[in-house]
């Protein structure tokens, strides 16, 4: 009798020990309640997008998530690097936000998830971008706006999620990155 209450009991002590975990999990910032969320959809309306750089184009009746927020930063942030030209008549849309110009593509800049950017708090300064086993740093000059698009303004393209590094082509060739792939995980941290 012993014998079979042991793997009961040791099978309720684990359903608690995970549950426990769970919760403790969940109450964290950036895990389960405390997670960034999306705060809303948009409906989707095409146009005429530019597809250069492997850009998503917005589709008519499509939803698409908005984010107001982003994960938390840290010394080591988990983020997607994608591919953008902020040179004007390419696929970045308008001039950067934080001062109104185009860049070259041969500029080591960068666009923020609207969380990220901070209302353009993080205008003008460096973060490090790591990848590849490299790392490399590029200025903020503008935000990858995670609430509004399928306009003109945005390219026609989709707001973009919480967690992205938005870079120039000389970001990825100096990170030794493959730009065709379009999109790669990386960490990045304030400078």
């Amino acid at each position: 009798m012993a014998t079979a209450r042991t793997p009961s009991t040791m099978a309720i002590f684990l359903l608690v020990v995970l549950s426990t975990s769970h919760i403790a999990y969940s109450l964290r910032p950036g895990g389960g309640l405390g997670a960034c969320r999306a705060s809303g959809y948009l409906p989707g309306k095409s146009g005429n997008c530019n597809p250069d750089n492997g850009s998503d184009c917005c589709k008519d009746g499509k939803k698409y998530p908005q984010y107001r927020c982003s994960p938390p930063v840290t010394a080591s942030t988990k983020a997607v690097l994608t591919l953008n030209s902020f040179e004007q008549g390419e696929d970045g849309g308008g001039p950067s936000e934080c001062d109104d110009e185009f860049h070259s593509d041969k500029e080591m800049v960068v666009a923020l998830s609207t969380g990220w950017f901070e209302n353009m708090a993080r205008c003008g300064r460096r973060i490090r971008i790591t990848a590849n086993g490299k790392s490399v740093y590029a200025k903020v000059v503008d935000e990858c706006d995670s609430v509004h698009g399928c306009d003109d303004d945005h390219n026609y393209e989709p707001p973009c999620d919480n967690n992205i590094v938005d870079a120039s082509p000389a970001v990825w060739n100096a990170l030794g990155l493959d730009q065709n792939v379009g999109m790669v995980d990386i960490t990045w941290s304030d400078e």
